[in-house]
């Protein structure tokens, strides 16, 4: 097998495996996307599912979180890791939202990075999930990590390896296959542990086999 072979051999056991892959955080509208990804940064979704109901119960509307007070967001999101800069970047952003994009979250990546943090991975996973863009790429640690054991990226910078993994994906695959690595990295490739017994994809890893 040539190494193209076998990463797309990769993509069809992942899509196997996670047929209809779903985000893992929880929101019911496209502002809340925005405010649930950007308290996921450098902290698990599971965390973030735990931190929003509360949050989103006190903020019922954009407007409610434009105006809100930053040190109460901050009492919401504490939990979270660098509450003190999430807090405040979610209630600069919705100002802007209301402000600059007619209080909508807007669809392009340009527009998306003017957004208080917000970098290209937040905004490549809003683009996905809010507007199926084609070719969004969510490139975050566990990617690269999970990608660079499997042959499908190299080195550890987010942009090149993003670039790397849209001249293999099929565009309108890119959001779902960015889902998947979340879960088999759940699953399966742990960064700490990883259950290399239980793994279909042993046979490319780098890790488990040198010669892959």
């Amino acid at each position: 097998m040539t190494p193209e072979e076998n990463k797309q051999l990769i993509l069809a056991e992942l899509d196997r495996l996670y047929p209809q892959p779903k985000p893992e955080l929880h929101f019911t509208n496209p502002y809340e996307t925005l405010v649930a990804v950007m308290l996921s940064a450098q902290c698990t979704d599971e965390r973030v599912n735990k931190i929003t109901p509360a949050l989103f119960a006190r903020f019922q509307t954009l407007d409610a979180f434009a105006d809100a007070d930053i040190a109460e967001v901050e009492d919401y999101v504490r939990s979270c890791g660098f509450y003190k800069h999430k807090a405040r970047d979610i209630v600069l952003a919705c100002q802007m939202l209301l402000t600059d994009y007619g209080g909508k979250v807007p669809g392009t990546m340009e527009q998306l990075l003017r957004l208080p943090g917000v970098g290209r991975k937040t905004a490549n996973l809003l683009l996905g999930d809010l507007y199926a863009v084609p070719g969004s790429v969510v490139c975050d640690t566990h990617c690269i990590r999970i990608c660079g054991r499997l042959g499908l990226s190299t080195g550890k910078e987010p942009e090149k390896v993003e670039q790397q993994l849209r001249k293999i994906l099929p565009p309108e695959e890119s959001s779902d296959f960015c889902h998947r690595i979340v879960l088999f990295g759940r699953d399966c490739c742990t960064a700490r542990s990883p259950k290399c017994g239980e793994c279909p994809l042993t046979m490319y890893c780098k890790e488990f086999n040198p010669q892959a």
